[in-house]
C-alpha cells in the first residue's frame, strides 16, 4: 500500500523529496498518513477535492484484495524555523 500511495502522490507533486508516506496496519484496518510540502497539497487533493477522493478510491481497491480497509489522512510538512 505505501509503494502504491508513494507512486501516486510523488507523480503529482513538484516536490518529491518532501513527500512522506506512512502506513499503520491496525489488523483489518491500514492508517496512512500523506505528508506533502504546503506548495503542493492543494495539487494531491484536487479543485473540490477530486483528486483526494480518487487516491482513496485506488487504496480501498487494493486493500479490499486483502479485505481491509483503508484510512487516508492528507496534510502538509510543516516547516521547521532555522
Amino acid at each position: 500500500m505505501k509503494e502504491l500511495l508513494e507512486f501516486i502522490v510523488t507523480s503529482l507533486a513538484d516536490d518529491k523529496e518532501a513527500v512522506s508516506v506512512s502506513v499503520t496496519d491496525n489488523g483489518d484496518t491500514l492508517d496512512c498518513l500523506i505528508l506533502v510540502s504546503a506548495a503542493d497539497i492543494g495539487k494531491i487533493i484536487g479543485m473540490n477535492g477530486k483528486i483526494a477522493v480518487s487516491i482513496r478510491t485506488l487504496a480501498r481497491a487494493a486493500a479490499r484484495k486483502n479485505n481491509q480497509k483503508v484510512n487516508i489522512k492528507i496534510d502538509k510538512i510543516e516547516k521547521e524555523e532555522e
